[in-house]
């Protein structure tokens, strides 16, 4: 299982950290966006906006992914996870885990199971029959894991995409708490799960591991990441840690927020985005201890268990790009409580880990609780275009947006299609009075012959992948040369680009 091709962390992390130093420390660098899609989640890309803003966009309520309504699972299921895994049995598959827990009680406590749901399309989902443990005097459930206690408050698995991954191992998980420390497992198919090993994988002295503790293969950095709860100033943060073989871990990293004010993050879900694997997108829960807003006639009103209603939730934007930063480029609410008294509880609007790309690719899902301690605890589904986390938002006055210095390599096999222009595409939706034209200038700012704003084809519409087309052709001439990119925009928003 160990990932031998790339081992020093030090250096890695060195490379990620110099691309988040301030834009006049690396102005005569150009920004290696070969192959890759960006999106405006931040100001990575962006060296001067003028008439617009970048807008957060709110995901739209698309109904009730599944109930927790079987006994082994109840009021207190949490901490779950939906992924998509494209070579389950030769076809696409969405997973669901998550813990069961009909009553509240000690964190790792022998009443906690791991539940397991599966879908063709990650909208509609079935518990099936596993018969793998008997629960609540039956085996017809869906229990993958019982008796495994305190991996199983938290378990949280994730597809390994490390190539030297073996085929018994493709699957990986961590759970556990501050007494155990992290526990690793490892299955074959998803759903038969054993220890990698009986010690803990991973420890940090004096803090509790009771959020959901993620980890993934990261493509970016080549290497496992381990995102995990840490409170060093009593305030809910976060921390990280890295790994080769999922075995032995870095010392962790206290995780930054810029110039923020301080929040308490109860989760923070992070993973990268699957369209754009460099940019790791989080929707964190953001907890309000102490924050109640319904009354105790109105919590028994809606059976809330009464140590449920003290504090209100809902879930947050991050993003990072690696190393000890998240950006919180937004801080106003990604997903607000909504309408509802059975929203404004403890522990409530908490989201699952895991966006996924659903309806042939045409939306994105993420999935949030709802109603957590109640009789009518389930997990809700809401949906984004793809990218669609954060506009440059251009009003019908109009807009422009100067990109940094970039640059990208020759496209892998370019030299067998060259007669083929690069596009540059766009996601990105217009009204019918708005446009988009891009210019394509020099290290200098001047429009490059066949590429100024008059060359350009005006762009109207709405698109995920939209090639702009200039009177100079494709990209092509630009391989391994710095450039900008001139947006001029009107009524219209620019969700994300992709270079060649």
């Amino acid at each position: 299982m160990h990932c031998n091709r790339l081992r020093s962390q030090r250096w890695m992390l060195f490379a990620i950290a110099a691309i988040c130093l301030p834009s006049n420390a690396r102005a005569a660098e150009p920004l290696d966006v070969s192959g890759r899609r960006e999106l405006f989640v931040d100001r990575y890309l962006i060296d001067s906006l003028s008439g617009g803003e970048l807008r957060l966009h709110e995901p739209r309520p698309a109904g009730t992914a599944i109930k927790f309504d079987q006994p082994w699972e109840g009021a207190f299921c949490g901490y779950l996870t939906v992924l998509k895994d494209p070579a389950f049995q030769g076809r696409d598959t969405y997973r669901m885990y998550y813990r069961g827990l009909p009553t509240a009680g000690k964190d790792g406590s022998p009443a906690e199971v791991t539940c397991y749901a599966e879908g063709p399309d990650g909208i509609e989902w079935t518990k099936p029959n596993l018969r793998i443990h008997e629960v609540a005097g039956t085996l017809d459930n869906n229990v993958i894991l019982k008796d495994q206690a305190p991996a199983t408050h938290n378990f949280s698995p994730f597809v390994d995409g490390c190539p030297d991954c073996p085929s018994d191992q493709r699957y990986k998980a961590l759970g556990g708490t501050s007494e155990s420390g992290l526990l690793a497992y490892v299955s074959g198919d998803g759903i038969h799960w054993r220890k990698l090993q009986d010690a803990p994988v991973f420890r940090d002295t004096g803090w509790v591991f009771d959020s959901q503790n993620v980890a993934f293969w990261s493509p970016a950095e080549q290497c496992y990441v381990l995102y995990y709860r840490r409170s060093p100033s009593g305030v809910r943060a976060i921390a990280r840690a890295t790994s080769t073989d999922f075995l032995t871990w870095s010392p962790p990293v206290q995780m930054t927020f810029g110039d923020t004010p301080a929040e308490h993050l109860y989760t923070n879900q992070t993973h990268p985005y699957y369209r754009a694997p460099q940019v790791y997108v989080g929707v964190a829960a953001r907890f309000m201890p102490g924050r109640k807003v319904i009354s105790d006639e109105q919590a028994r009103k809606i059976g809330v268990d009464p140590g449920y209603f003290g504090d209100c939730s809902d879930a947050v934007l991050l993003t990072t790009r690696g190393g000890d930063r998240y950006d919180r480029t937004f801080m106003e609410s990604f997903v607000r409580p909504g309408p509802g008294l059975e929203n404004w509880v403890s522990r409530t609007n908490y989201p699952a880990l895991g966006i996924v790309p659903t309806a042939d690719h045409q939306l994105m899902s993420l999935y949030v609780q709802r109603n957590y301690g109640q009789p009518t605890a389930r997990l809700d589904r809401f949906t984004l275009r793809p990218d669609g986390f954060v506009s440059v938002h251009a009003p019908y006055a109009g807009y422009e947006l100067v990109t940094k210095l970039l640059q990208f390599k020759e496209p892998a096999g370019a030299g067998a299609r060259e007669s083929a222009a690069w596009p540059l595409l766009l996601n990105v939706a217009t009204s019918a009075a708005g446009s988009v034209r891009v210019e394509i200038q020099d290290a200098e700012g001047k429009p490059l012959p066949g590429f100024a704003l008059d060359d350009c084809l005006e762009i109207i519409g709405d698109d995920l992948d939209r090639a702009v087309g200039w009177k100079g052709g494709g990209l092509n001439a630009l391989a391994g040369k710095p450039f900008r990119l001139r947006f001029v925009m009107k009524d219209a928003d620019l969700y994300s680009i992709k270079f060649p």
